[in-house]
């Protein structure tokens, strides 16, 4: 029986250490928690209130604010922490790490500044005291859905493919399949840049534009996820898959999309500062919108949709602008 420890009980953090009690395998589940708040209520309670209120955690999972405790004999550290505290995370995480460990990140963003992808974190953090063995789980995943039983279908991406088949089968259950993948570039850049992608298409939402308009603007997407993704070294297919054209659908889409919400609001005219501080959870977009259009320039690669986002949401531009500069863009072949 292996030892799971859960870091980040925020939304998905949660509904994963759900979603694993109902797996083929029999494991033991920790469930680091930042939030002391969140904390107390989960142990008096077995609910996260705050970030996924209405589902109960398994009576035999343990929840925990001390680090060392959660790491303790830990086999599997599933990291579900923001892009934005990762690498303090796993930095913090160090004198309790030990080289057995596998690694597996579930956090779908960039890292701003370095624009590292969150396995190559990982890597950087954890590097100097050994060499850590990493995978990155993607895919159209809502937390709420999957916790409550919804058929539920990611990615486990590694270039270790007997790790990538280690969690595959650890983690599988009766409503959550997992497909394995080498092509971790890939996968990351789709579960980071697709947050881009949806805010727009809140943001067009938001503006009352209809179907055409969001169907154009995710096909466009997927175009720019797929040539960013590619010139750095990903494959095509990825991004036509579940952590590409998968997860790019549901973001886009889907009323429980908190990139999409924030795009939505920005249409409406409200202030980003606003939005934000009104919110809990993270909006991963926001914070790799900039880190996306910076990998994309070095790469030399065009990504319209992004470079609109940025103008929004870092220099003022009005969201109405922002569709007429990609609509009066140069016209050319598909």
């Amino acid at each position: 029986m292996k030892r799971i420890a859960i870091i980040g009980g925020g939304s998905w953090g949660t509904a994963l250490a759900i979603v694993l009690a109902q797996s083929r395998q029999a494991h033991r589940i920790v469930l680091w928690v930042h939030d002391a708040d969140v904390l107390a209520t989960l142990r008096a309670r077995r609910v996260n209130e705050v970030y996924l209120p209405g589902f109960e955690l398994p009576e035999d999972q343990a929840v925990t604010g001390d680090l060392a405790e959660a790491l303790h004999e830990a086999d599997l550290i599933l990291g579900v922490m923001p892009a934005a505290h990762a690498r303090a995370m796993y930095t913090r995480m160090l004198p309790h790490l030990e080289p057995r460990m596998v690694f597996v990140s579930a956090t779908k963003g960039l890292e701003h500044g370095s624009h590292a992808r969150m396995t190559e974190v990982i890597r950087q953090a954890v590097g100097p005291k050994f060499p850590p063995r990493v995978a990155a789980l993607s895919g159209p995943s809502f937390a709420r859905e999957a916790a409550r039983g919804d058929p539920t279908a990611v990615v486990i991406a590694s270039s270790d493919a007997t790790l990538a088949a280690d969690v595959q089968s650890e983690f599988s259950g009766p409503a959550f399949r997992l497909y394995t993948n080498d092509d971790v570039i890939g996968v990351e850049l789709g579960g980071a840049v697709k947050n881009v992608i949806a805010i727009a298409a809140g943001l067009c939402q938001g503006l009352g534009f209809g179907s055409n308009t969001l169907a154009g603007l995710i096909t466009r997407g997927l175009a720019e996820m797929t040539r960013l993704a590619c010139a750095l070294g990903g494959r095509p297919e990825t991004l036509a898959g579940l952590a590409g054209m998968g997860d790019l659908v549901l973001t886009c889409t889907g009323a429980l999309s908190r990139n999409r919400s924030v795009g939505i609001e920005l249409g409406q005219g409200r202030r980003l500062q606003d939005i934000l501080g009104s919110m809990r959870m993270v909006a991963e977009g926001v914070g790799t919108t900039t880190a996306t259009i910076e990998l994309a320039r070095q790469a030399g690669v065009e990504m319209p949709i992004a470079e609109q986002m940025h103008a929004v949401l870092d220099q003022g531009r009005s969201p109405r602008d922002a569709i007429r500069e990609l609509m009066e863009r140069r016209l050319k072949h598909e």
